[in-house]
C-alpha cells in the first residue's frame, strides 16, 4: 500500500501551492531579505564613512576585496530578492496566461542583466580600470 493511500487530502497538499513549489520560494525571499539587513547597514555607514571623501579615496575603498564581495553580496542578493518578490506579484495579479508568462520571463532577464551590469561595474572599480 502506498504512502499517498494513508494520507488525508490535506496532509497531500499541505506545503504545496498551486505551482507544486511548496514553501521554497518564499524561504529564500525571507533569505535575501535577512540577508540585506547586515549589508545595508553596513553600505550606509561605508556611505557615511566616505562623505566629503575626495575621488582617489572613494577609488582606493572600492579596489579592497572586502569591500568588492561585499558589494556583490548586497547587489546579488537585492536582485534575487527583487525577482522573487517581482515574480510573486506577478503570478498573484496578471491573469493573462501569455502576459504572466511574458513578465515572468522579461522580469528573469531583466534581474539577470542589472545583476551581470552591476557584477561587471563592481569588478572594474575593484581592478581599477
Amino acid at each position: 500500500m502506498s504512502d499517498q493511500g494513508l494520507r488525508t487530502p490535506l496532509g497531500r497538499v499541505r506545503g504545496l501551492g498551486s505551482a507544486k513549489d511548496g514553501t521554497h520560494q518564499w524561504w529564500l525571499q525571507r533569505l535575501t531579505a535577512i540577508a540585506l539587513v547586515p549589508l545595508s547597514v553596513w553600505l550606509a555607514a561605508s556611505i557615511a564613512s566616505l562623505a566629503g571623501a575626495g575621488q582617489d579615496e572613494v577609488m582606493r575603498w572600492f579596489q579592497s576585496p572586502l569591500v568588492a564581495i561585499l558589494m556583490l553580496s548586497f547587489m546579488l542578493a537585492g536582485f534575487w530578492h527583487t525577482k522573487l518578490g517581482l515574480q510573486v506579484v506577478i503570478e498573484d495579479y496578471v491573469h493573462t496566461e501569455w502576459r504572466k508568462i511574458t513578465c515572468l520571463m522579461l522580469n528573469n532577464f531583466v534581474c539577470i542583466f542589472f545583476a551581470l551590469a552591476a557584477t561587471l561595474a563592481v569588478l572594474k572599480l575593484l581592478l581599477g580600470s
